[in-house]
């Protein structure tokens, strides 16, 4: 599995009436089929103020859960769904009867660990892990990388690696801006599974367009690493939503090249996880000029 192409969402929110919700699901699979995506992504959101004591720059709204609008509402996707679990927020008895119910041929799975050390744990991360071991494991299932994290530490790879060996079958990176950062956690993930003799799984690399600062300052507030040059960038471009285009598009052939010549298996993940249309349709757009690098 590699070289494939996705697209993320969120769900509507909690509050969104029934007819609303079906005709939100109908307008994105609409949008979406002329793209050629190879999955869909749905995030499970969760509120993350634990994780940054700062004011977050835009309010925390609950949204349906995916697994719920996946079924409901987007019966005419015709590609498999990547449904998230925020598992921390997830009692294990709820999360058990949810892996029951899963189709492993429609659906695949990633599993996310609580956002901070301090956060009220349902479930923890390994834990998910074992349940999904124990109740569904032919449940594709992929884990979180976060390239900033290696950048700091410099061990990401030995997490993708403890994660494979739990059973992630590929990885999804949050927003992807610094790219040596995404480069370097490539490189030391190929050497460290050439060292244990492991086959590398796919890794997915998720852009997204930025249609004004309050965006990036919401990514960064995320604990997205947006380096000074790219925000300088954004900041000052006549047309905000244009240059993060450029910059997401350029990012992302830049990654292409560099996985294939080290041979890693990767996908790209396009996310749209805002409510105007500006932004929605340059998403979509992205994910189709993607879709045609892809195929170079």
């Amino acid at each position: 599995m590699g070289e494939f192409l996705i697209f993320a969402v969120t769900p509507p929110r909690l509050t969104t009436g029934p007819e609303q919700t079906r005709q939100i699901a109908e307008v994105t699979l609409a949008r979406l089929r002329s793209v050629g995506i190879d999955g869909l992504v749905l995030y499970d959101i969760d509120d993350e103020s634990d994780r940054n004591p700062n004011e977050r720059p835009f309010p925390f709204l609950p949204t349906m859960d995916p697994a719920e609008y996946l079924a409901r509402d987007l019966v005419g996707l015709e590609v498999p769904a990547i449904v998230y679990r925020a598992v921390s927020k997830h009692a294990e008895d709820g999360l058990r009867l949810w892996l029951r119910d899963q189709d492993p041929a429609r659906a695949l799975s990633v599993f996310v660990g609580a956002s901070s050390r301090e956060k009220t744990v349902a479930t923890s991360l390994s834990r998910a892990y074992e349940l999904r071991t124990e109740v569904r494991p032919d449940l594709p299932l992929g884990g979180v990388a976060i390239p900033e994290r290696h950048a700091r530490g410099a061990r990401e790879h030995l997490r993708l690696i403890a994660k494979q060996a739990a059973g992630c079958s590929f990885f999804v990176t949050q927003v992807v801006y610094d790219v040596n950062a995404a480069k370097d956690l490539v490189s030391d993930y190929h050497y460290e599974c050439a060292a244990q003799n492991l086959k590398p799984v796919p890794i997915v690399f998720t852009f997204s367009v930025c249609g004004s600062m309050k965006t990036l300052e919401f990514l960064q507030w995320l604990g997205v690493d947006v380096p000074r040059w790219i925000a300088n960038d954004l900041r000052h471009a006549d047309d905000t939503l244009d240059a993060s285009y450029d910059q997401a598009l350029a990012t992302a052939i830049e990654l292409i090249a560099f996985c294939r010549r080290v041979g890693v298996p990767f996908g790209l993940n396009v996310e749209s996880v805002s409510i105007r249309k500006v932004e929605i349709e340059a998403s979509v757009r992205l994910a189709g000029q993607l879709r045609a690098e892809l195929r170079r």
